[in-house]
């Protein structure tokens, strides 16, 4: 950094006052478009999401710092403030982003300061007193931050290095400042250290916008990492106490196999949370297999856990020799008198291998489909919920015969991304030609997959086939 004092060489001359005004517009031209883009960008979020709270404190940071550059650039057009000893008519107000930096001479050889009007204000002190010598300037500075810069101005006296430092001061009214400090020494003739000179800039502000950025950033991160984490607890719940999210369906089959099952869970696109989608397969005492399908409203640990609550209440139900109909209507009962879980949706089927008899409920969910012969359709809709007299809700369910090499289709919504009912219906079933041409259980879950499993959805889905084998 060149002195202005330094013996062997001439002062610098100032720039000149129409290319500094030529910055100074430009400046304030960047900082109305930084201004328009942060208020453009308020409105797209939600106001206390850490990410928008982020944002916001990065653009006030660079609206900070585009206000320093453009007081600085002022303070070069006009020139330095009186230094001490002469009216400071022209002293900006206090406060203002004029009064950020100043700047100081120390003299060795005859022990004299100089400080420029600027440098009063950033420490609060009345330009009427001396200005302190190097002795007397730690006497500002709060005590930790002290040996820092003792060090600073003995590396500078002693070994000619540059000062580029930051330390805290203590002002008359007891306000705390940060101040930045660039200085280097200014050598005589034979070489030794004549005086020191600086430059100090108040940069209390700066660091306190810096600060939130800091902390925002940091909730950020917490908040992802919050997320990363129940995801991961989530996913360890399912693997522990669920059925497997993919792959063939093993059931400890006493006699001959009569149902090829396979299923899968297709994630959301963020990939973020678990959501409360489910499947299930269950061989019954009987010698009967009980198949759900459906979801819980939320995601996480908490509705990982509830799913593990719902699907043992289902199978103990199943176990026990409920049909499908009173299943449901057992199951809304239950969920009726806890808080938790909230059912969106579930279909219930138990098939009959003796008979290849399906009996099967729903409760607002999508019915299966059948697929037979290279074509598919919709089964038929049991009878909506009635009202018992002393039982409360009734379900209807419905009966189906399948025959061998049938295809069962359960799913949840949101399989088909962007459609529902009817339609999603219709694009499942156009699949038929090639699920009829796929062979086995896995290999039409595969084909779905390929259909479905790629594009954006936004929730979790879960798709079961059950093939009759025999």
């Amino acid at each position: 950094m060149p002195s202005h004092l330094s013996a062997d060489r001439p002062a610098a001359q100032p720039p000149g006052r129409g290319s500094v005004d030529a910055l100074i517009s430009q400046t304030r031209r960047l900082k109305g478009d930084v201004d328009a883009v942060r208020r453009d960008a308020e409105g797209d979020g939600t106001p206390d999401h850490p990410r928008e709270r982020w944002q916001r404190a990065l653009y006030d940071l660079a609206l900070h710092q585009l206000d320093d550059l453009d007081e600085h650039l002022a303070q070069l057009r006009d020139g330095p403030l009186p230094t001490a000893g002469k009216a400071p008519s022209g002293a900006p107000a206090q406060g203002s982003l004029l009064s950020r930096v100043g700047s100081a001479e120390w003299n060795l050889l005859t022990d004299e300061a100089s400080w420029s009007g600027e440098l009063y204000q950033i420490l609060g002190r009345d330009p009427a007193t001396p200005p302190l010598t190097l002795d007397e300037l730690p006497s500002l500075v709060l005590d930790e931050d002290r040996p820092g810069l003792t060090a600073m101005v003995t590396n500078c006296l002693v070994d000619a290095r540059p000062i580029d430092g930051e330390f805290r001061v203590a002002r008359p009214d007891g306000d705390v400042r940060t101040v930045h400090m660039m200085g280097e020494p200014v050598l005589d003739t034979d070489g030794s250290t004549a005086s020191m000179w600086a430059v100090l800039r108040d940069v209390s502000e700066l660091r306190r916008s810096q600060r939130v950025v800091s902390e925002t950033r940091d909730s950020l991160d917490h908040q992802r990492e919050a997320a990363r984490t129940e995801h991961r607890l989530a996913v360890e719940l399912q693997e522990a106490v669920l059925p497997p999210w993919r792959g063939s369906l093993r059931l400890p089959h006493r006699g001959p196999r009569t149902l090829d099952l396979a299923a899968r869970c297709l994630p959301a696109a963020t990939r973020t949370l678990i959501g409360g989608d489910w499947y299930d397969a269950l061989e019954l005492t009987d010698g009967d297999t009980l198949l759900s399908v459906g979801d819980l409203t939320g995601q996480g640990v908490g509705v990982t856990s509830n799913m593990t609550m719902l699907l043992g209440a289902v199978r103990g139900m199943a176990m026990a020799g409920a049909p499908p109909g009173q299943l449901m209507a057992w199951l809304n009962q239950l969920l009726d008198a806890t808080v938790q879980p909230a059912l969106g949706s579930a279909v219930c089927c138990r098939y009959s291998p003796a008979t290849r008899t399906l009996v099967w409920a729903q409760a607002g969910h999508p019915a299966p489909l059948l697929f037979r012969g290279g074509t598919g359709r919709v089964l038929d809709t049991p009878d909506g919920v009635l009202l018992g007299a002393t039982s409360g809700a009734v379900y209807g369910q419905a009966e189906e015969t399948l025959e061998a090499d049938d295809l069962l289709l359960l799913h949840t919504d949101g399989l088909v991304p962007g459609h529902t009912g009817a339609a999603a219906a219709n694009l499942l079933l156009g699949l038929a030609p090639r699920l009829a041409a796929a062979g086995g259980a896995e290999d039409c879950v595969r084909v779905i997959a390929q259909e479905f499993g790629t594009s954006e959805r936004e929730d979790n889905a879960c798709v079961l086939v059950a093939k009759v084998t025999g």
